[in-house]
């Protein structure tokens, strides 16, 4: 499906993911460390699921403000989206990701906080750019 692109950003890494990775503005830039669990030294340090999963949590939040007013359901002010992304192999073969997003909506009934999280689901765009590939849960807390 094509996309009229009305932003663009770049990040260049280095060592995979045992290195680096910054954007070309220097606003992210960060090191990257393999964890224990999957055979690295683990540490201080980001790898590319903590990362997938703060622009996936973030775009999801903004996605659920974008969609409110269409939906009738207001977003609380602190309303939180926490994105928990696993990594493992793929029973075809090679490794893939999981991704459950996990709703905070105070003072938000269940079934409007569903409704309001179902209609963000299908216009963010990282749960559009993962439907079909990605086993994406949505919780309301």
């Amino acid at each position: 499906m094509p996309v009229d692109v009305i932003y663009k950003t770049t990040a260049t890494s280095t060592g995979g993911r045992d290195g680096a990775a910054r954007s070309d503005d220097g606003s992210v830039d960060v090191k990257l460390v393999v964890p224990k669990e999957m055979g690295g030294p683990g540490g201080v340090g980001a790898n590319p699921e903590k990362l997938f999963a703060a622009g996936y949590s973030a775009c999801f939040l903004g996605a659920m403000k974008a969609v409110s007013s269409k939906v009738g359901v207001k977003v609380p002010a602190d309303a939180t989206v926490t994105a928990e992304v696993g990594f493992g192999p793929r029973s075809e073969g090679g490794y893939g990701i999981t991704a459950n997003l996990t709703a905070t909506l105070p003072g938000v009934d269940r079934e409007a906080g569903e409704k309001l999280m179902a209609a963000a689901h299908e216009v963010c765009p990282y749960s559009n750019a993962t439907r079909g590939n990605v086993d994406v849960g949505l919780t309301l807390a």
